[in-house]
């Protein structure tokens, strides 16, 4: 029976879920999947019309795990230590399931569905937004996120070791809590601007290579 009655989207997926938990995003193979299914592989493409599709949908089902991971562990925190937790949580699902990670990073084919990512990305900028404010969360946001992931990264590759202590991962986020913490005049305070006497130079030099022909 090539479409048995116990066959359907969410089923394949599981399926897929479980093939992708053995070999990756890269050896994930449509023809063991529908052999645990003891389904004809053409089968497959009755709900998923192509491998990118059943990729994208892998994709978006890391991100909904991740998602409730992230909301599981950060309920009825303050902002600061939901935060912390979250991050904590963050490298700690992409350490317990590196495929599924692999998959929800990956490059997927446009116009894929992408609910889970969104509703992750608004979540945490929902929970960033009660420490760095409504108007810089998206940038904060982008900035934790590009920070959890480069550590996941570096992990994974095994380039942290003992001359580059684990302990720097914690230093990051202290960096990044301080900053999304500040407020925003101390930021433009901190910033290096030119002194009247180097606008000055610039201005004489900037002359002289006129005068010169340069």
């Amino acid at each position: 029976m090539p479409y048995p009655s116990k066959t359907d989207r969410q089923t394949i997926l599981s399926a897929a879920l479980k093939e992708l938990a053995h070999g990756g995003i890269r050896d994930l193979s449509l023809r063991n999947i529908a052999a645990s299914l003891d389904l004809a592989p053409n089968a497959i493409y009755r709900y998923f019309s192509d491998r990118q599709a059943l990729e994208a949908a892998l994709a978006n089902e890391a991100a909904r795990q991740l998602e409730l991971a992230l909301r599981k562990t950060a309920e009825g925190c303050e902002p600061v230590t939901a935060i912390r937790k979250m991050s904590s949580a963050y490298i700690k699902f992409a350490r317990d399931n590196p495929h599924l990670y692999e998959a929800m990073v990956s490059l997927h084919a446009p116009g894929h569905d992408a609910t889970s990512h969104l509703s992750l990305w608004a979540f945490t900028v929902e929970q960033v937004q009660r420490i760095a404010g409504s108007g810089r969360a998206p940038r904060a946001s982008v900035a934790l996120w590009a920070f959890l992931h480069g550590a996941v990264a570096l992990e994974a590759a095994q380039v942290l070791g003992e001359i580059k202590p684990a302990s720097g991962l914690e230093f990051g986020f202290e960096a990044w809590l301080m900053a999304v913490s500040a407020r925003r005049e101390l930021i433009d305070a901190l910033r290096i601007k030119p002194t009247k006497k180097r606008v000055n130079k610039k201005v004489s030099a900037r002359k002289s290579s006129v005068r010169s022909g340069k």
